[in-house]
């Protein structure tokens, strides 16, 4: 679910979840999950001075609920709203990253195609750099039309992770799923 709209005068609050990847803030309102942030170096304080520490709050709770079931090859959905400020072009590229099928991967051109031509192809990769929610709006699922990774903002071994990690549990229930048509 995406709602386009700023949180602004609100009290953000975060928490923080120690993925198998990196350690992750999640950040959000009242009504929806706003960003997640890849860690390597975490400074509280600098969170503090934004964002109030909640590691109750209910958004974040369920955000990390479905992180972790994802992560454990449970999850190929996320139905977590989503609260998105961004350009109109960015928020259209985020609108196709959603339909990403699990366990996929298309080049940043046949996104530009779908958002406005095959010459925007950077500016997918700009809009990618830019999607406050990476796992939960895919931009990992998002290569160059070589085949090769390109960037992401958790770092290309993270982005790659994620893409096995994806293929595998793609390829896991494929084969539990011919297995029970057999017998």
């Amino acid at each position: 679910m995406l709602d386009f709209c700023t949180s602004r005068n609100k009290i953000i609050y975060y928490k923080k979840y120690e993925s198998p990847v990196e350690l992750l803030i999640l950040v959000a309102d009242d009504s929806a999950l706003l960003e997640i942030h890849f860690c390597i170096k975490f400074n509280e304080s600098e969170f503090s001075e934004k964002y109030r520490k909640n590691d109750d709050h209910p958004i974040l709770v369920e955000t990390e609920r479905q992180l972790y079931e994802y992560f454990r090859g449970k999850r190929t959905r996320f139905d977590i709203l989503v609260k998105l400020s961004g350009t109109d072009f960015q928020k259209k590229v985020w609108n196709e990253l959603r339909k990403i099928p699990f366990g996929t991967t298309i080049s940043y051109q046949g996104i530009a195609k779908k958002v406005g031509g095959k010459n925007k192809a950077r500016a997918v990769g700009l809009a990618n750099k830019k999607n406050p929610v990476p796992i939960i709006i895919p931009c990992h699922r998002v290569i160059a039309k070589d085949g090769s990774l390109g960037g992401f903002g958790g770092g290309v071994p993270i982005k790659r992770y994620l893409i096995e990690l994806e293929k595998i549990v793609l390829n896991s229930k494929n084969y539990k799923e011919s297995i029970l048509k057999t017998t």
